[in-house]
């Protein structure tokens, strides 16, 4: 047996100590995992959600007071901006409606995260692409935003989308083309 396949089956048979049992999932890896959810919605609660499991450390930005401090009350880490340390983060903005879009987007792009996306339909061209361009974005900068993000399951439901982002970031992190093998 391989390795990485005798490593997996051993993280696979581990038990299961409690809660905060899926948080130290990542921690053997090497990797400071943090996600960064943009906007309250059903899907960064969720993806915050999920991510915790999977060993990231969430923070969901949300720049509107209101929505923030709801987010606070479902026990979710929140910032009313994006935090300039994002060295190796993974930025993912949950609402392409919002009026602070652009400018969000563009303050991601000049720091060092890692990945940024933005959910959206592909078949449409997305809004950040005119919010970023009338704030002076190049379109070299512009073209590192992930749209769609996550990988192609099917997603309907927030739970789903979340799962989908979530696969298709750990699939870029190990460099891996996301799907079956």
């Amino acid at each position: 047996m391989a390795d990485d396949e005798s490593d997996a089956c051993a993280v696979a048979h581990a038990p299961v100590t409690g809660p905060a049992a899926g948080a130290a999932a990542g921690a053997g890896r090497g990797t400071d995992r943090a996600l960064i959810a943009v906007f309250a919605s059903p899907v960064a609660a969720f993806l915050l959600r999920y991510a915790a499991d999977a060993g990231y450390r969430g923070l969901l930005v949300e720049p509107d007071p209101g929505r923030a401090a709801g987010a606070a009350i479902g026990g979710f880490a929140t910032s009313g901006e994006l935090p300039g340390d994002l060295d190796g983060a993974d930025v993912v903005v949950t609402d392409h409606h919002r009026d602070e879009l652009g400018v969000v987007l563009r303050d991601a792009l000049a720091t060092k995260a890692r990945w940024i996306g933005i959910m959206g339909n592909p078949r449409h061209e997305g809004p950040h692409v005119a919010a970023l361009t009338a704030l002076g974005v190049p379109p070299g900068e512009i073209a590192r935003v992930h749209r769609p993000i996550g990988l192609d399951i099917g997603s309907r439901t927030p739970p789903e989308i979340a799962i989908a982002t979530l696969a298709g970031l750990l699939a870029d992190r190990n460099s891996r083309p996301g799907g079956f093998f």
